[in-house]
């Protein structure tokens, strides 16, 4: 996995990996689809652990163990669609606040269909946050069945 400048070029094909706020149905769902729909794969991202953080009410990943791994889906969109979207998200993640709340990261993720895709995803940049009260382990990985 390599850390990437929130303005590096995306890669190709655009693709991000959405494991909570942003899933289908989830409550920021409907800004993966401003631009145009995506194609939805499920996957899995191995080697990651998941925190559900209370009051926020929004997920965490950081790196974890081999064995662990989070569930969501991988979002592939066009090059346009991708260039219009990507900034968006970034805001969201609060990829450039001081300090940043999350990091846009490359990673390997395994497709639910088989094969594995290289993709966007943010990683919880807050590490102290995930020692205190309200920070929960998702122990399933998948953040519909966080508690």
């Amino acid at each position: 996995m390599m850390a990437e400048s929130p303005h590096a070029p995306a890669p190709s094909p655009p693709r991000v990996f959405v494991y909570g706020t942003l899933r289908p149905g989830e409550r920021n769902a409907a800004l993966t689809t401003r631009f145009g729909p995506p194609t939805v794969q499920r996957a899995t991202l191995p080697a990651f652990r998941l925190f559900h953080l209370m009051p926020e009410g929004y997920p965490a990943i950081v790196p974890g163990d081999v064995g662990q791994g989070v569930r969501g889906e991988v979002l592939s969109y066009s090059l346009e669609v991708w260039r219009q979207l990507l900034p968006l998200l970034d805001a969201l993640e609060g990829v450039e606040e001081t300090p940043p709340l999350y990091r846009r990261e490359r990673v390997r993720v395994t497709l639910a269909l088989g094969g594995a895709a290289e993709v966007w995803t943010y990683v919880y940049a807050r590490a102290a946050r995930l020692e205190q009260s309200g920070a929960v382990l998702v122990s399933s990985g998948d953040w519909l069945q966080r508690p």
